[in-house]
């Protein structure tokens, strides 16, 4: 491989804002894996954001990058998993497998796609000290012709039409919207974008907690909520304590440790096959086998106020953020009702069109 822009490259990163800046370029914000493609020839290397090649995942989009960018190109962009008319993160994550006969049938089963929204070499060309206003250009250009499952994201320089963007398309599983100087550089690691994300806040049950790395302090609280038929749906973590605050959170949490497991409602979480698919606190790490998710279970009486962007499926995507404890609320009504659902929305209106 002989590229202008050569592997490995960090992708430029952005700060989170509160609200959408007008500077004259949003994009929606994809919920997948950011890679930057680097393509000569028929050598392709996806590189993802620890700069480690995830290639050897994605065998299909390989073939499908071949067929619909330019010979020589560095794009960056984010792969993502297309489930009827949404996005999947759940289904994308199980497509990091270390057995090749997984990889293999998981991409007939949950092909993934690949959104380009930058680019930052094609031919002899490195475009990386160039406008993004250029570079989009350059973008639309090399991809005018690709075909699904390669696609440009759109973009608009429409704040109105952008602040309608981030109400709708989280419909569609997307999360959020993303703004670029358009007269800025490519700088790796730099967080020179803006990106605006959904903030909610939900009542959750705290049903257990785990060890810090570190041992001896607590390193994250196990949400839950009620569901229609009875469980206690393990929903995410509460993770962000300074020290002090976790080392005081174990007293804290001393009177409600459940030492009979069998009267917990997470009892079960060794046997694999009474649980089906749902994620329960003990199941083991698929991005590292030797991680322990072990946990300490507490009587479910303890209900946390939490900030969350959005869901995937029964979880919240990303951990969620410690508000306050809530003594007044009855541990029975922290149930999925309380959440605020998101406008319908179809992601075949957001991949066809060009702006």
């Amino acid at each position: 491989m002989d590229l202008p822009v050569m592997p490995p490259i960090s992708p430029m990163l952005a700060k989170a804002v509160p609200t959408i800046p007008d500077i004259g370029h949003v994009e929606p914000k994809w919920d997948g894996f950011r890679t930057i493609i680097f393509r000569d020839g028929d050598e392709v290397v996806l590189g993802s954001r620890n700069e480690k090649p995830m290639t050897r995942y994605f065998p299909e989009l390989v073939e499908s990058i071949k067929a619909n960018t330019p010979e020589r190109c560095v794009l960056d962009g984010e792969i993502v998993v297309v489930a009827g008319d949404r996005l999947d993160f759940d289904a994308l994550q199980q497509r990091i497998h270390p057995a090749e006969s997984r990889v293999r049938l998981l991409a007939g089963q949950t092909p993934a796609s690949f959104v380009a929204f930058d680019v930052l070499a094609l031919g002899d060309d490195d475009l990386m000290h160039t406008p993004l206003r250029d570079r989009r250009s350059r973008l639309l250009d090399a991809l005018g012709d690709a075909e699904a499952p390669i696609h440009v994201t759109p973009a608009t320089g429409d704040l109105e039409l952008a602040r309608q963007w981030f109400t709708q398309f989280e419909g569609a599983g997307l999360d959020g919207v993303v703004a670029k100087p358009l007269d800025g550089t490519y700088q790796p690691d730099k967080r020179t974008m803006f990106k605006v994300k959904h903030t909610r806040t939900a009542d959750c049950v705290v049903a257990g907690f785990r060890w810090h790395k570190t041992g001896g302090v607590v390193g994250s609280l196990l949400l839950g909520l009620w569901t229609d038929d009875g469980r206690l749906q393990h929903v995410g973590v509460a993770a962000s304590f300074p020290m002090a605050r976790r080392k005081t959170l174990v007293d804290e949490l001393a009177p409600l440790r459940a030492e009979d497991l069998s009267q917990h409602p997470w009892g079960d979480w060794a046997d694999q096959s009474a649980h089906g698919d749902k994620r329960m606190p003990g199941a083991v790490s698929r991005w590292n086998a030797s991680k322990d998710l072990s946990f300490v279970p507490l009587r479910p009486e303890l209900v946390v106020e939490v900030g969350y962007d959005h869901m995937e499926g029964d979880r919240f995507r990303h951990t969620a953020q410690f508000k306050r404890w809530r003594p007044d609320r009855d541990p029975a009504t922290c149930t999925y009702e309380q959440l605020e659902e998101p406008v319908n929305f179809r992601l075949s209106e957001i991949l066809t069109p060009r702006v």
